[in-house]
């Protein structure tokens, strides 16, 4: 745990954590539906947009609900971004597993700088699953989340 302190303290002083505080940074609010009173708190990285690589992040997600024996007693987000943002996409095949992982109080976190930049290198924006919950940058999210108390996770 000192180390991740120590590591987020020199991103800190390097100013690389100032892209949530940057002016003009979008402010988030709360996210909907956080558990805060769930055993544990994990979130899922989805970097990849490998097809079979989004189906093992949803197992994961469901593997851990399985375990820990209740949707309440765990919190868990899947972020996803840059290829991974295609787990996202409206109509992805795994749209069922998807809304069925969100009744169980799964979050999915798309993020919005890669939305836009694919925007800008197609032309068109990607028309994104109902239930994403956009953020500016998932990385920095990622970063929130673990000074949170997160659990980072990369299946």
């Amino acid at each position: 745990m000192r180390r991740h302190h120590r590591v987020l303290g020199a991103l800190a002083a390097f100013g690389l954590l100032a892209v949530t505080q940057a002016p003009g940074a979008v402010e988030r609010s709360p996210l909907p539906d956080e558990k805060p009173f769930a055993e544990v708190h994990v979130v899922l990285q989805l970097s990849d947009g490998d097809a079979q690589h989004q189906a093992q992040v949803l197992n994961v997600a469901g593997n851990l609900i399985a375990h820990y024996g209740s949707p309440d007693l765990i919190d868990i987000e899947i972020v996803a971004f840059g290829p991974g943002i295609a787990l996202l996409y409206e109509g992805n095949d795994n749209a069922a597993r998807i809304s069925s992982l969100a009744e169980s109080g799964v979050r999915f976190i798309g993020c919005m700088n890669t939305v836009e930049t694919i925007a800008r290198q197609t032309g068109k924006h990607p028309k994104l699953n109902p239930l994403t919950i956009p953020v500016q940058a998932g990385v920095a999210h990622l970063i929130d989340r673990s000074g949170q108390g997160y659990t980072l996770i990369r299946p």
